[in-house]
């Protein structure tokens, strides 16, 4: 007789982690997209949460975990097998999560009813028996380190390593005109920025002080930079091109701009509507295709927020380290260069444009302005001054902004992001 019972508590959730990863590896799923069919029929928001738990910690530790069962096996295992699979998640609620080892076996065993139940098990207990355990700091798999210090260097690469430590922090936006240091002091948070507060630690948001009353909302201190460059609208007219969920339409709204807030995902404009009535603010929301729409008269501002890679926000969205490779981001910096084109022709003469990317690769951000300005003679650098930065950060030589992972380190990290000021020539 098994050990282990066929059903035993708690396969449902383990099962549809294999279904997520699977969605995420094999057919180049993004997570959070993947998380609600993987989910399907499971009864408790406690176990979807921990359904997303269980596959960011696989897909944040891979390349070790797949270490730690190399060690174990006579011969490697393919990298696509439904073993290895199986075993990632086991590790990795026994050695991250703290799932009792019983535990994380005993639902893993069943995934593999029919396959190598012996040899999952066999590996599952030569690694405990071993003490085995992860490195402190997460590796990168090859590729993405490879390509990032080509770009930025060892030391990101290293950053980028220490970032999938620990959870990035919940930073906060707050609505325009209210007290910083006493929101601060009413949430228990830090300000980097006038506006913004950065919490200590998780926490139930809906549930805090302020959210209810729509005083501020979720926002990472990067994603709030290209929406600050555009300062006060004083009821001017601005685009914000590729808007949900909403952060920075709420932003503009708030200060003072009258904002058309276009993206071509339904789904994702009835949530910037939903955040847009809880904070008390408006903007006229646009459902659309970038490439088939246009306004009806030039705008004053054009903020960009161009689909891209989001290889900048791989600590909130590990899946972005497998998914994402040359190809997709050639594909993708095509798609950037004919929207900041045609976005560019919205302008008004001495108008501003914002072109913002939340992305690692500078074919997506340095490279795609330098592109733009050289086929754009009546455009040009609009410089950031250090002042619209946190402390310690400094804009590029050419006036633009980068945020890396190595940024602000002792204050928790940014996410990454490229963000120029442009302004058309009047």
């Amino acid at each position: 007789m098994s050990l282990y019972p066929a059903h035993p508590a708690g396969l449902p959730a383990r099962r549809a982690a294999l279904k997520l990863l699977d969605a995420v590896l094999r057919r180049g799923e993004p997570l959070e997209l993947a998380l609600h069919g993987a989910t399907q029929g499971l009864p408790q928001r406690a176990d979807k949460a921990f359904v997303h738990a269980i596959a960011a910690e696989v897909l944040r530790h891979m390349p070790d975990l797949d270490a730690l069962i190399d060690s174990a096996t006579r011969r490697v295992l393919p990298s696509d097998s439904k073993a290895r699979a199986v075993l990632r998640i086991a590790l990795a609620q026994a050695l991250i999560l703290k799932t009792p080892p019983h535990a994380a076996i005993a639902t893993a065993l069943p995934l593999v009813d029919g396959g190598p139940r012996k040899l999952v098990h066999g590996v599952f207990g030569t690694l405990m028996r071993g003490e085995a355990a992860l490195p402190k700091t997460p590796t990168l798999l090859p590729e993405v380190a490879a390509r990032w210090e080509e770009q930025w260097g060892v030391e990101i690469v290293e950053a980028a390593r220490q970032a999938l430590i620990a959870p990035p922090a919940h930073d906060l936006s707050l609505k325009a005109g209210k007290d910083t240091a006493l929101w601060c002091e009413t949430l228990g948070g830090t300000s980097l920025l006038p506006g913004h507060v950065r919490l200590p630690e998780a926490a139930d948001i809906t549930g805090l002080p302020g959210f209810a009353e729509g005083v501020w909302w979720v926002q990472d201190l990067a994603a709030s930079l290209p929406a600050r460059l555009l300062g006060a609208g004083d009821g001017r007219h601005v685009l914000d091109l590729c808007a949900a969920p909403g952060g920075k339409t709420m932003q503009l709204a708030a200060n003072g701009w009258r904002v058309t807030a276009v993206d071509q995902s339904k789904k994702r404009l009835e949530r910037l509507t939903e955040n847009l009535a809880r904070t008390g603010l408006s903007a006229e929301t646009v459902t659309a295709d970038l490439r088939a729409w246009q306004p009806d008269s030039a705008a004053d501002a054009i903020l960009l927020d161009a689909p891209c890679t989001a290889t900048g926000i791989f600590r909130r969205h590990p899946d972005v380290l497998h998914r994402i490779g040359e190809r997709q981001i050639a594909e993708l910096a095509e798609l950037q260069a004919a929207l900041l084109l045609r976005a560019a022709q919205w302008l008004k003469p001495g108008g501003t444009l914002i072109y913002a990317t939340c992305s690692l690769e500078r074919a997506e951000g340095e490279e795609q302005v330098e592109r733009f300005l050289a086929a754009s003679p009546d455009f040009s650098t609009d410089p950031v001054g250090s002042d619209l930065l946190p402390s310690g950060m400094e804009p590029t030589p050419e006036g633009w902004v980068r945020t890396l992972p190595h940024m602000l380190a002792e204050q928790g990290r940014l996410d990454g992001f490229f963000v120029a000021r442009l302004r058309r020539q009047g």
